[in-house]
């Protein structure tokens, strides 16, 4: 039986019985609810849960779960002339989702931010003819289920097609890293972010936490590598965590909040 935490979605390999412990659950960047650690199976989501997809913008499509499941992950499918990228992943997956998805184009990678949504990405490749699941090798010992398509890279940044490419920002966790999409926005440019840059409530600024849930936030050695990393992308948009996107002038939003950070550092 392949086990899911029902705190933060991720599925663990086969076997008889529950997992003893979550390890990302009780790292700090994350919690063990107050009632214990507890375990389901993508069955019983199937049961209790629904996916809803929608259009976000010119070929972006956001997945998310209803009624919500672990920390309400969302993902991104992003549509090219290239092929579909999965940005971050959704532990429920259905027939409904699959069907919908392939009238779509399929997935022909799934790419992930950190481990936050490693969630169920086997099943997810495994539906769309073995697509291969990207991450940063920094945040391997962070996978719950192990198979050979998932893909570790290295180094700064990972090419996919279309000048699309992963660019590692690290932060929090030390492989976090986003997408950057040059002909999204129109051509402007866009950044998928999930919460390696978090678009605030305000959805017109940013921010970078070690722990979201904890309260914990970077030092000031991980805000420039994350200024590092994001200072030669051409942007416009940012599409983030939990529905909250910056639609304009997101290169300026993020260059101003850290240096918001900094200021506070410095002071």
């Amino acid at each position: 039986m392949f086990y899911i935490c029902t705190t933060c979605g991720i599925q663990y390999n086969d076997s008889p019985h529950p997992p003893a412990h979550c390890p990302v659950c009780e790292d700090e960047r994350q919690y063990v609810g107050p009632g214990g650690q507890s375990w389901t199976t993508l069955e019983q989501v199937n049961r209790q849960h629904r996916n809803i997809i929608e259009l976000t913008a010119p070929g972006l499509y956001a997945i998310y779960t209803t009624p919500s499941f672990a920390i309400g992950q969302r993902a991104y499918l992003l549509v090219t002339p290239g092929g579909n990228i999965l940005w971050d992943c959704i532990a429920n997956l259905d027939a409904s989702t699959i069907d919908i998805i392939q009238k779509l184009g399929g997935i022909r990678a799934i790419a992930l931010s950190h481990p936050h949504y490693f969630s169920t990405i086997v099943e997810w490749s495994h539906a769309f003819d073995h697509a291969p699941v990207y991450v940063h090798a920094q945040d391997a010992r962070w996978l719950g289920r192990t198979d050979p398509v998932i893909q570790l890279w290295e180094g700064g940044a990972q090419p996919l097609w279309d000048g699309i490419r992963l660019v590692l920002c690290g932060g929090h966790f030390p492989g976090g890293n986003i997408l950057h999409w040059p002909g999204g926005d129109e051509g402007r440019g866009a950044l998928l972010v999930g919460d390696v840059i978090q678009v605030c409530p305000d959805q017109r600024t940013v921010s970078f936490m070690y722990s979201y849930p904890n309260y914990i936030p970077l030092p000031k050695k991980d805000i420039l590598q994350v200024q590092a990393a994001v200072q030669p992308l051409d942007y416009n948009a940012l599409y983030g965590a939990f529905g909250r996107n910056i639609r304009s002038s997101g290169r300026e939003a993020v260059a101003y909040s850290l240096e918001r950070y900094l200021r506070i550092y410095e002071s």
